[in-house]
């Protein structure tokens, strides 16, 4: 086996679907309101797939544009990492869905589901490969349609999500670069959570049924309060042990992206932990909460804007349905 080497990011993709849908507009399909909605979240606007349009059909317009950006063939890919929570069937896993649509012949993979810390789960895995030598590119995925789960009756969950997908390839630091890459990283889930966001529906403890279909048990069910009290706590305590356990401040931090889930829980993580507000990655109020696709759509968004650049250090957090949790500390390599 080759010696460890460390994994950094080179490439990133991201697609939303063409149809915006903002406030205003959900105003007209639930009581709520624009003020009320941007007070309580942040968010103006979502992206909205048209009905039938699958999460890997987002996907490989991600894949397609880091192929394009990175300059290479989907035959290199080596390995295919899909983050998601909104997968087009229980099986095959969607990782296969994309391997054949792109025709990455030389690719095996698989899916992760942990909800909006997915994508995290999933980078720090494929970056495992690569630091083991095994494998020299990993593509990792994150993509939803959560609109295919969302009540469109039930205005606390319709306001909060947006359908994207988001793409980026890993591979080994060259020589040199050794200060390059995912640093450090720590993940935690707490089960006991799990209560208070879940979609009960279609799996083996309820099949689907006509009465699970009346009971809405198809749809994502959410105890907000309790959800926004834990992600609150649970991204300040794990973005500030990061910083202690690397010898960081808040100073140290050329940008901060986490999960785009609420704007006041981006902004308390950051104020707690000693981050200026111009390091801060926000673009929740044009996508929404896209769960597994929010974070490479926001560092898609910062490497446009160049508030993330080369040499970078870069800190990643996340919550999401499970309870899961985490953080990952990285150097921009490009």
């Amino acid at each position: 086996m080759a010696n460890r080497r460390r994994a950094k990011i080179t490439a990133l993709g991201r697609y939303v679907p063409p149809r915006v849908v903002t406030n205003h507009d959900l105003s007209k399909m639930v009581d709520t309101n624009h003020e009320w909605i941007v007070e309580r979240t942040g968010i103006h606007e979502r992206h909205w797939v048209e009905k039938g349009t699958p999460t890997s059909e987002l996907a490989v317009k991600a894949v397609d544009d880091l192929l394009k950006r990175r300059g290479i063939e989907a035959g290199q890919i080596e390995l295919i990492i899909v983050a998601t929570v909104t997968p087009d069937m229980f099986f095959p896993s969607t990782a296969c869905l994309i391997q054949d649509k792109i025709r990455a012949t030389r690719a095996w993979g698989f899916d992760i589901s942990a909800a909006c810390s997915s994508f995290l789960y999933a980078l720090t895995t494929g970056a495992q490969f690569i630091e083991s030598g095994r494998h020299t590119k990993v593509l990792v995925v994150g993509a939803d349609v959560m609109t295919s789960i969302l009540n469109p009756e039930d205005r606390t969950t319709l306001i909060l999500f947006g359908d994207g997908a988001g793409a980026v390839l890993l591979e080994p630091c060259a020589e040199g670069e050794e200060t390059y890459g995912i640093l450090d990283y720590r993940h935690e889930i707490d089960g006991s959570g799990g209560e208070h966001l879940y979609m009960p529906g279609g799996g083996s403890l309820h099949p689907s049924s006509r009465e699970t279909v009346e009971k809405n048990m198809h749809y994502v069910h959410q105890n907000g309060q309790a959800v926004f009290k834990y992600a609150v706590r649970k991204m300040e305590e794990m973005s500030r042990s990061m910083l202690e356990r690397n010898n960081l401040t808040g100073a140290d931090i050329g940008a901060f992206i986490a999960h785009q889930a609420n704007l006041r829980i981006i902004d308390a993580t950051a104020n707690k932990i000693g981050l200026d507000q111009s390091k801060v990655i926000k673009n929740i109020h044009k996508y929404g909460n896209t769960t597994a696709a929010t974070i490479p759509l926001a560092v898609g968004d910062a490497t446009d804007d160049g508030r993330l650049k080369k040499g970078d250090l870069v800190l990643f957090a996340a919550v999401g349905a499970g309870f899961t949790a985490g953080c990952v500390l990285a150097r921009w390599a490009y």
